[in-house]
């Protein structure tokens, strides 16, 4: 019988340091400070449920790949710790909590949760289809900030759609780096991702790009807000982490990836959320 953790592994749980700062960063921003408690705390758990059955569902999917990996032939699934009907026990069980969630915000949240879900959960076919998967997986995060604001406010606005963007590119850009591990693996496979079509070189040339779209990004929020010196701040902080993780890999050493990827990734999301929280907060 699997445990909690063994879902929260399933899942990766940790990795939710990524969107959620930007989910938070939007609610802050749509409601001129803090949310009132009750819509901040479904936001958080319709982040947890979409990001749960999102990562669950892509853990089902690709059971019989990761098995092949030797980089993820010791995941939950392929080990045998949790069986397939669990995980897709579990991951309808995060869909509807996200739904539930969704409801419980305003009509238009409920109303679009099933495009979210169809998003988040088409991603793990992106690879079979197209090299730039990746865009995919940051289109799945993107819709994080864009529903927090929804979520707040009950309609749309430029800044979140700018802010996803952001998130957009940036996961895209980190995405294809540590999809640099598998490169040799999803060309034999005839998996496709950027590096395994251009090559690790030409591959990071193409992350700084998506990197350098994302701080024009972040920038442009910075203005449609009319940001203070903490909201700049944070777009020069994201430009600092961005410019780090580029030189923690080059093609000939991948050593470094999981720092690039995780830390690098981690802190930037945190730092901006804090900075440009704290911009509006001090207002």
């Amino acid at each position: 019988m699997p445990s909690a953790r063994d879902f929260l592994s399933l899942v990766v749980f940790a990795h939710t340091v990524f969107a959620l700062p930007f989910a938070l960063l939007s609610a802050v921003l749509a409601a001129g400070g803090v949310p009132d408690g009750r819509t901040l705390l479904w936001i958080l758990v319709a982040m947890v449920g979409a990001r749960s059955a999102a990562m669950s569902f892509n853990r089902i999917v690709d059971r019989r790949i990761d098995a092949k990996n030797p980089r993820t032939a010791r995941s939950e699934i392929p080990a045998g710790v949790v069986s397939p009907a669990a995980a897709a026990l579990f991951c309808a069980g995060s869909a509807a909590l996200f739904v539930l969630a969704a409801a419980q915000l305003n009509r238009l949240c409920l109303v679009l949760s099933p495009v979210a879900l169809a998003i988040v959960l088409g991603y793990s076919y992106a690879k079979r289809v197209t090299p730039f998967a990746h865009l995919f997986l940051g289109l799945a995060l993107a819709i994080a900030p864009v529903g927090a604001w929804v979520a707040v406010t009950g309609a749309f606005a430029l800044p979140p759609v700018l802010l996803g963007f952001a998130v957009l590119f940036w996961v895209a850009g980190f995405d294809v780096i540590y999809s640099l591990q598998d490169e040799e693996f999803d060309r034999a496979e005839g998996l496709r991702s950027i590096p395994a079509r251009f090559g690790a070189a030409r591959a990071l040339q193409i992350a700084r790009l998506f990197h350098g779209a994302t701080l024009v990004l972040l920038y442009a929020v910075f203005l449609a807000v009319s940001g203070g010196w903490l909201f700049g701040a944070a777009v020069v902080v994201a430009g600092l982490f961005l410019v780090r993780q580029h030189r923690l890999v080059s093609p000939g050493d991948l050593s470094r990836v999981d720092a690039a990827f995780f830390t690098a990734n981690g802190w930037l999301s945190v730092a901006v959320f804090v900075l440009g929280a704290a911009d509006v907060l001090l207002r």
